[in-house]
């Protein structure tokens, strides 16, 4: 039986523990936010974080860590492993783009690994077929894949461990097989609907012709095989050797023009990142052929709104925000290209003074419909972010594009070649047009963030022409709104569609849609409509986002992970 005494002690703990949970005051300096979004707490760990799309990934690039790699050592582990597991998204057969903070000489460095079009194929095939765009699928969206080659120049530049020693796990798991996990499953599912006729994909993506469901033991034995090859030849194995004249002569069997040349002749670029400051922060991405100056140019115009005073999820908050995204799209739409077919003016596009003359045109209460270009004087992907215990950090997103890229399958070869140049445009005098040997516009990009020149955060986000959006996003959350990091990628978000197109002749027309993942308001919405913008509830490209934050005073690392994905967030 409960005594007088006892039932009071339990009453005050009962009203202690409601207030504590339910009170809008904050009980201790270092308790959660409460965000009604947020699905866990932040990661810490004081030695190294890995963070991806998928747990056994980031579990190998932990245990590259462990074995004394270092932060590049395990990006490159994790990313074999997610060519692996996550085949939908990303492969040895698509493109890289990295972002690495050096601890030694406390620099960025940048690499733009993304490969060009064949230089036999020329912009009047399309015209002779009646074509107005690239297709999506079959031979003709096949560029050179620079993913092998990136992971090598990173090693060579950065990497500790042997090439054979980071890539064995992948091997291991592509040999003895490992769980398809939910989110994959889905995918695949609708890859599988694609391809299952395409040549070779039943041999490499079904288990006896069976599609690969949750839970499935999925083995691949030709990507282990390839991998193997990579690990004792290097990658010339993969641009002059077996791998590339495979690929050629399959390629070719199918219709289309890549040559021994075009891979022999490919190689990755060591590019100097562009960066804004934000409030205090610089704000770090890779200059085009890759869309991440957008995310610049729209920081600089939300620069002149006190964003943080509107609050998230105001009519405000989200009217300038899509705004600058109309603006800086419509930039992204003309100007940006390969640098080496064409003069992108990255330095004015990026500039405080060209977000001047640009915000004059957005109203306060009212939805842009017809925004041109300023005058002056780009889909599937993997993202990852590894930190070491010395203190590198590495930013890195790879991708074949579309979901399972082309549908073109190398006989043996174990991975799916990706359709990248489906995002040339076939306009006549357009910078991003087809070219011979050009890099088509991407739409992949990482990101960094430095305070007073030292690190502060790896991150990125993943998910097509979304990509900047979700940058802004995450930053916006962060800096304005003083979301930690497992808040800003769980916090809903915020789609933008119809703006004017980098890589076909489509004009954005009536301002086009927001589109709001479910979380915000119906007053919101409504709100927004009476603005005159279009708003679409629920449905949109969200991407999927992983980050780390390093707290030089206490050498201490935050991770977060995408909570709409499979990955995690690991630390040691």
């Amino acid at each position: 039986m409960v005594k007088p005494s006892q039932m009071k002690n339990f009453f005050k703990i009962f009203l202690l523990h409601f207030a504590l949970h339910h009170s809008s005051v904050s009980y201790s300096q270092d308790r959660p936010t409460g965000k009604p979004w947020a699905t866990r707490s932040e990661v810490i760990a004081q030695h190294g974080m890995v963070c991806t799309s998928h747990p056994l990934a980031t579990q190998a690039g932990i245990d590259i860590l462990k074995k004394g790699g270092n932060a590049i050592d395990a990006a490159i582990a994790a990313n074999a492993c997610l060519g692996l597991m996550e085949p939908n998204s990303c492969g040895v057969g698509g493109d890289l783009f990295v972002i690495v903070w050096d601890a030694k000489t406390q620099k960025l460095y940048g690499l733009n690994a993304s490969g060009r079009s064949p230089k036999g194929l020329t912009r009047q095939y399309f015209k002779d077929k009646n074509l107005q765009t690239v297709p999506p699928y079959g031979p003709l969206p096949v560029t050179v894949p620079g993913c092998v080659d990136g992971w090598f120049e990173l090693h060579k530049k950065f990497g500790r461990l042997k090439m054979s020693e980071i890539l064995q796990p992948s091997i291991d798991y592509a040999m003895n097989g490992f769980p398809v996990t939910e989110v994959i499953a889905y995918n695949i599912h609708h890859g599988t609907e694609l391809f299952i006729n395409f040549p070779n994909y039943k041999e490499t993506y079904t288990i006896n012709g069976n599609e690969l469901r949750k839970g499935d033991i999925f083995k691949n034995p030709g990507l282990a095989n390839t991998y193997r090859l990579l690990a004792t030849k290097g990658r010339d194995e993969f641009y002059k050797g077996t791998i590339a004249k495979t690929i050629v002569e399959f390629i070719k069997s199918q219709g289309g023009f890549l040559e021994l040349s075009d891979f022999s002749a490919h190689q990755a670029d060591w590019v100097d990142p562009v960066s804004t400051s934000y409030r205090g922060y610089d704000v770090w991405e890779l200059p085009p052929n890759g869309q991440g100056i957008s995310v610049l140019q729209m920081l600089n115009i939300l620069e002149g709104y006190d964003i943080k005073k509107f609050g998230f999820g105001s009519p405000e908050h989200v009217h300038y925000f899509v705004e600058a995204k109309k603006l800086a799209y419509e930039d992204r739409a003309k100007y940006y290209a390969d640098p080496q077919f064409s003069k992108v003016p990255v330095k004015q596009l990026i500039s405080k003074e060209y977000a001047k003359k640009r915000r004059v045109l957005i109203k306060e209460d009212k939805a842009g419909e017809d925004y041109e270009a300023g005058e002056l004087s780009d889909n599937n992907t993997i993202y990852l972010s590894v930190a070491d215990k010395d203190g590198n950090m590495v930013s890195l997103i790879q991708s074949i594009s579309r979901n399972m890229g082309s549908g073109m399958v190398p006989p043996g070869l174990g991975f799916m070649l990706h359709d990248r140049g489906e995002l040339f445009s076939l306009a006549d005098g357009h910078a991003n047009v087809f070219e011979p040997g050009k890099r088509p516009f991407h739409t992949i990009i990482p990101a960094f963030i430095t305070k007073e020149g030292k690190p502060f955060l790896s991150f990125g986000v993943m998910g097509g022409s979304f990509q900047p959006l979700g940058h802004v996003q995450i930053i916006m959350d962060i800096v304005d709104f003083g979301m930690n990091l497992q808040e800003a990628g769980d916090a809903p978000r915020i789609d933008h569609i119809g703006s004017s197109s980098p890589f076909n002749s489509v004009r954005g027309e009536n301002g086009g849609m927001i589109t709001l993942e479910n979380g915000f308001s119906y007053e919101l919405i409504r709100r927004l409509m009476e603005m005159g913008h279009q708003v679409g509830w629920g449905s949109g490209t969200y991407g999927g986002y992983q980050a780390i934050k390093v707290d030089l005073e206490k050498r201490i690392y935050y991770g977060a992970s995408e909570s709409r994905k499979d990955g995690c967030a690991m630390g040691y």
